[in-house]
């Protein structure tokens, strides 16, 4: 259920109010899909709706009025119920999510009874679909460098100054945009161009894919969803934001009301302007750290990791940053502003100036080694104070490690996998015999084959509509897809053995894992107990574990890209999204899904294989629970929770005291703080409590007995994944452009 309210309209005579609070109103809908409205009665608020209203009413015929202390006690006690309703409504949010979810378990089970041969006849023809959470990739950034990024500018279009406050308030005022930094949001107040539309005239229109975000300055808009009419919305409002993150279909339409204006930014500068400006800042933190003695001879990438972590503090002129005399642990950064160094000598009250320090000079990097007993005075001597960039010893610990050891760690078998290969290596497209289908994707459809001649073995044939792929630009993700899998060997990790190519479909022929998806388990039972999600997330780490050590982020983690094998093991198949990262370099791709994604990919900060981690602490949510932690009733409300942080988040009490803790550290909103990413790696995960006499020696020699034993009656045995209808969208057209010769 949701409800949308606004507030009470007074006479003109006092505030005018925006037309949202002038319209009190109750939306009620199934889940979103079909709302319908109806006027707020006196209970809604306690029988005070009508009180006031009257009052207003007597007010504006000179019959009532209300002093301001009765004014400012009704508006208390309206905040007071706004704020009781909005966590009503974020609690109902999250029961409809679990009920649909539970609700998707039983409708699953009872479609699978039904379809069983001794089921009474016809019940098992109509199967419920299953429920899809398709991940999401925006276009794949190109590789640029920074100072090309650094120097790339857009032109800025002029604005009044009324204009320009309008537009920041409009971003401070909404939910994703606020999180954005100032400079950031200056820069995009400066980019925003002007755009009007008559009255009658679609603005947005639901279903259109959309890659431009509006600010509306003039007019009044209305929001409506399958033509049923949803808000009114004016001037300060943002519109259609979730189309700054990646290409999608627009969720509403949004029409103009009256003759509008509004400013608009296209996701292409939008994503620049995050890109360049993270970039910036990475590099130039970088250079001080560089200019400092004890980081001299870090590698790269633990430079790039420290400037992540440190912190802008302002102080003050005046402000005495650090005291002599006192214990410290913090090491500081003169990023904008000068400080005077003094010393106060033993048995006097006066301070001895010593010298002063600006921009790029640092103090305290003792306290980086050891307790530090400060032995001068640090003093802003600055009218405007001063900006410093800031790092406490156990944060700097915790990112100091030898690297090349942990790069190191594994050789590849190259010869193993190439004999893999070979095995292979004459097998035709046309020997393989198609048997059932496994799953339906995005490009197209995962079929369970049998080589011609081979009846011992069966094998999971993927294969996608290449017109699709370039429609969606998603050529680059694919051909890494291909890169990284057929080097992959790892006993947790799916095997690409070959590949294939037509005129209309590409192709790739991997093992088959017949115990089904993680996510049909779970689904038919509800959620996992601690035993049983333990061994699945200790699958994952060792999967992980294979990846990161070669510097390849994964980016698509969920109970679906899990799969049992014969002996109930899981393996991480669906490698869409994955990419070779430089060593200390990121990615700007936002890539996932939803529930999965790291604040950093959301806010377009860029993002390495830290962001794996925060998606194994969502796992481990959602096998505990059933449900992941963050939802909404859309996306863009998922991104919202997401950014409120794992904090806002009650954790049910099935979860234990050590489950909880290890998934907090997980989900850690700085990327650089999350358990697997620190000085330890990921041993420090396999190290937590969580996993106290967990064997991990037999998981990795396969003795360890699975919690879950799938049944499987023979190699060609589709029975644990859901049943799906064939493909009636007929044949896609070809694509002979040659962009996957290579494939």
């Amino acid at each position: 259920m949701r409800l949308c309210f606004g507030t009470l309209c007074f006479s003109s005579r006092l505030n005018t109010a925006s037309d949202e609070e002038a319209v009190h109103q109750v939306v009620i809908s199934n889940g979103g899909e079909h709302p319908a409205v109806f006027s707020a009665s006196p209970e809604v608020h306690g029988g005070r709706v009508n009180g006031v209203a009257n009052m207003a009413e007597g007010y504006g015929h000179g019959t009532i009025v209300p002093d301001s202390e009765d004014l400012l006690k009704l508006l208390t006690e309206r905040d007071e119920e706004v704020r009781r309703l909005q966590n009503e409504l974020a609690l109902r949010n999250r029961e409809i999510y679990e009920l649909r979810s539970q609700l998707d378990k039983f409708q699953s089970v009872m479609a699978i009874t039904h379809s069983h041969p001794a089921s009474p006849k016809g019940l098992g023809s109509q199967l419920r679909p299953r429920k899809q959470r398709a991940g999401i990739s925006a276009e794949p950034q190109n590789e640029k460098s920074i100072l090309e990024l650094s120097s790339t500018t857009f032109p800025t279009i002029y604005k009044d100054e009324s204009s320009r406050e309008l537009i920041k308030a409009a971003i401070l005022d909404n939910d994703f945009m606020k999180n954005l930094e100032l400079t950031q949001i200056k820069e995009i107040v400066d980019c925003m161009y002007p755009e009007e539309y008559p009255a009658g005239s679609l603005i947005i229109r639901e279903g259109d894919v959309g890659s431009t975000v509006y600010v509306l300055e003039e007019g009044c808009v209305e929001v409506s969803r399958e033509d049923k009419f949803l808000s009114t919305l004016t001037p300060g409002k943002v519109l259609g934001e979730l189309a700054i993150l990646y290409n999608c279909q627009r969720t509403a339409s949004i029409k103009a009301a009256t003759n509008c204006k509004l400013w608009a930014i296209e996701r292409q500068c939008f994503q620049t302007i995050m890109m360049r400006t993270g970039l910036i800042r990475q590099a130039e933190y970088t250079d001080f750290l560089k200019s400092v003695p004890i980081f001299k001879d870090l590698p790269e990438e633990t430079l790039i990791k420290i400037s992540d972590v440190l912190e802008e503090c302002y102080y003050a002129n005046g402000d005495y940053i650090i005291r002599q005399g006192n214990r410290g642990d913090t090491f500081f950064i003169i990023s904008k502003g000068k400080v005077k160094v003094t010393i106060k000598k033993k048995d006097s009250t006066e301070e001895k100036f010593i010298r002063a320090l600006t921009k790029g000079d640092f103090f305290g990097e003792k306290a980086l080694h050891g307790d530090d007993l400060r032995t001068a005075n640090i003093i802003v001597d600055d009218l405007e104070g001063v900006t410093c960039l800031v790092i406490d010893r156990d944060t700097y610990l915790q990112l100091i490690s030898n690297l090349d050891e942990v790069r190191t760690k594994y050789i590849d078998d190259l010869d193993d996998r190439r004999r893999l290969n070979e095995e292979f290596s004459t097998v035709r497209l046309d020997e393989l015999k198609i048997l059932a289908t496994l799953g339906v994707g995005g490009f197209g459809r995962v079929e369970l084959v049998q080589i011609n001649g081979k009846p011992n073995k069966s094998y999971a044939l993927k294969q996608m509509k290449k017109s699709q792929i370039v429609e969606t630009r998603q050529q680059q993700h694919i051909m890494s897809e291909k890169e990284i899998m057929g080097e992959a060997n790892c006993d947790f990790i799916v095997k690409l053995y070959k590949t294939f190519r037509d005129a209309k479909y590409l192709y790739m022929l991997m093992e088959s894992c017949l115990g089904g998806e993680l996510w049909t388990v779970l689904r038919d039972k509800g959620y996992f107990d601690d035993t049983t999600t333990r061994f699945y997330t200790a699958c994952v780490v060792q999967a992980f574990d294979y990846l990161h050590s070669r510097n390849i982020i994964y980016r698509d983690l969920k109970p679906e890209n899990l799969l049992l094998d014969a002996k109930g093991y899981v393996k991480l198949v669906d490698f869409g999204f994955a990419k070779k990262l430089h060593a200390g370099r990121k990615t700007w791709t936002f890539c996932g899904t939803p529930e999965y994604v790291a604040p950093e990919v959301i806010l377009n900060k860029g993002h390495d294989i830290s962001a794996d981690y925060w998606s194994l602490g969502v796992l481990m949510f959602e096998l505990l629970t059933g449900t992941p932690p963050f939802n909404g009733s859309d996306p863009m409300k998922t991104y919202n929770v997401i950014l409120k942080g794992i904090d806002a988040i009650d954790f049910p009490k099935n979860i234990t005291r050590n489950a909880t803790a290890l998934i907090k550290k997980l989900c850690r909103d700085n990327p650089a703080e999350r358990l697997g990413y620190q000085k330890g790696g990921i041993s420090d995960i396999q190290k937590h409590k969580w996993f106290d006499g967990f064997n991990w020696e037999g998981l990795v020699n396969r003795t360890l007995t699975p919690p879950i034993l799938p049944k499987i009656r023979s190699v060609t045995d589709s029975s644990n994944f859901d049943p799906y209808p064939p493909d009636e969208g007929g044949l896609p057209p070809d694509d002979l452009s040659g962009w996957d010769s290579s494939f």
